[in-house]
């Protein structure tokens, strides 16, 4: 739990989507009408929404989550779980009429997975005066493409009137995601999303010509380094680390999280990435959603460590 004093302006609300995940570890996916043998199920509580949200509040963020459960049993679990980590859940409306949100997430035995998410209570595009009243004197805004973009682009043009920073990870990608843009100050997104958002067929380019449209772009590239750009240019290239990796299913949001808790606590971007590029190194190598995010006490006894080269790292979708 986040048990550090609040200081001004650095809140960060998250509006985001809640999934109670069903984890199933394989050895391979199963072919068009075959069946195949998983050899390990759990329960957990994810969605990409909580877990930033759980990302910034162990990198030291205190953090409120706008979202929208079921009034079911899978809603009171991600409900538990945000209250663990300190988050502040007095706008998480549980509908009574709409079921939780959940993911069935399969992870390869090599720590590659495959997701279905099954929206249900994430599919609402309401937007109250009371979440609007929610943003007012944060740090920042934060939302993914789990949610309606129509609610997105409300809360982003909120934040945008009052000088609020927005932060978006556009994934699951949507076609209708250049909509929102315009209202974004920071993109945090992987190779494919670039190449497809921007229309691009090279990375770097792709990031360097969304850096054009928004004003900060964050490529996270796999088992390379993480590129950094602005207004056309690459300003920061951050080394990835060499882990073994067990599962990379809640490595992008742990970065994400741990990336938009530096930049709102003051840091530059050099740190933010580099606290980011460590955490995601620490998740990759634990099974499951949230639970795999690390510490900030965790990822600073490891950033003391040493660094080297990457493999395997941030190139999920989750």
């Amino acid at each position: 739990m986040n048990m550090t004093a609040e200081k001004p302006g650095t809140r960060v609300v998250v509006v985001g989507s809640a999934n109670l995940d069903i984890v199933v570890r394989q050895q391979r996916l199963a072919r068009p009408g075959e069946t195949v043998r998983g050899h390990q199920i759990s329960m957990e509580s994810g969605g990409k929404g909580l877990n930033q949200a759980v990302a910034l509040a162990r990198a030291g963020a205190p953090v409120t989550f706008l979202g929208r459960i079921g009034r079911d049993v899978f809603g009171y679990m991600l409900r538990r779980t945000l209250v663990a980590e300190g988050i502040d859940v007095t706008n998480l409306v549980a509908d009574r009429n709409r079921f939780t949100g959940s993911a069935i997430v399969s992870v390869l035995d090599d720590g590659e997975n495959s997701i279905v998410v099954v929206a249900g209570a994430n599919e609402s595009d309401e937007w109250t005066s009371r979440e609007n009243a929610a943003v007012q004197g944060v740090g920042a805004v934060v939302a993914q493409l789990e949610r309606p973009i129509p609610l997105i682009r409300t809360a982003f043009a909120a934040a945008r009137r009052i000088g609020v920073p927005t932060f978006l990870t556009p994934a699951p990608v949507s076609p209708d995601v250049r909509e929102l843009l315009d209202l974004t100050d920071v993109l945090l997104l992987n190779e494919g999303e670039a190449r497809e958002i921007a229309g691009e067929p090279e990375t770097t380019q792709a990031a360097r010509a969304l850096s054009r449209e928004v004003g900060l772009v964050v490529l996270t590239r796999g088992a390379q380094s993480t590129l950094i750009t602005r207004n056309g240019a690459v300003v920061h290239e951050e080394p990835a680390r060499t882990v073994p990796t067990l599962d990379t299913t809640s490595a992008g949001d742990c970065f994400a999280g741990y990336f938009i808790r530096g930049l709102v606590a003051g840091h530059d971007i050099s740190r933010s990435a580099r606290d980011a590029t460590t955490a995601a190194s620490l998740c990759v190598q634990r099974p499951g959603s949230s639970s795999s995010i690390p510490s900030l006490n965790e990822v600073r006894e490891a950033d003391s460590g040493g660094r080297g080269g990457a493999e395997q790292l941030l190139s999920s979708d989750r």
